[in-house]
Order: C-alpha cells, then sequence, then structure tokens
C-alpha cells in the first residue's frame, strides 16, 4: 500500500543532531531502507519537516521505520495512506453508480 510518511523535528533537537551528525545518518538510512518513490524536506511552523511516499508491504513496517524518527531525533511521525492519480481514476471507476 502506498503510504506517506511525515515527521517533523523539535529545533533543539535538530540543532543537537546536525551538530553531532546523526539527523543525516538516520535520514539516510531510513532513505535506504524504504526506497521511496519521492522524499521532500522543509520548515513547518519553525521545525524541521519531511516526507517520503513508500510502498508498505505490512503494517509491521511501522515501528521500525518510525522507532528511529522517534528516538534519534525525538520526531512526531504520521503515517497516511496515499494514492496517486493512477489510483484515483482506479477506484472513482470503481464507485461510479
Amino acid at each position: 500500500m502506498r503510504m506517506m510518511l511525515r515527521w517533523t523535528v523539535p529545533v533543539e533537537r535538530g540543532n543537537e543532531t546536525i551538530e553531532d551528525g546523526s539527523l543525516a545518518i538516520t535520514l539516510e538510512s531510513l532513505l535506504e531502507e524504504m526506497n521511496p518513490e519521492a522524499a521532500y524536506f522543509w520548515v513547518e511552523k519553525g521545525k524541521r519537516a519531511g516526507m517520503v511516499i513508500f510502498d508498505m508491504e505490512d503494517p509491521t513496517q511501522i515501528p521500525q521505520l518510525a522507532e528511529p524518527l522517534f528516538l534519534n531525533l525525538n520526531a512526531a511521525v504520521e503515517f497516511v495512506p496515499v494514492m496517486n492519480g493512477d489510483d484515483l481514476r482506479s477506484a472513482l471507476e470503481q464507485v461510479k453508480a
């Protein structure tokens, strides 16, 4: 299932992890493990933020993907099922009355 993983990192913790190099290590490891179809990074309400779109094969992946963000970055994390345009077109075809 296509999923969006979003996270934000508190400023103080983000500063610490930039200085010690663990922010880059954590994110590179996450991206390598997930092989996302897209990854974006920005500032949200003054916090570092990111989002990846990836294929989740099994919900048991949630802890292995979320825990490094929680433990290493003190991040707030959310998983959201998402569709691309092709998925939406296919779904709407099935909804037609």
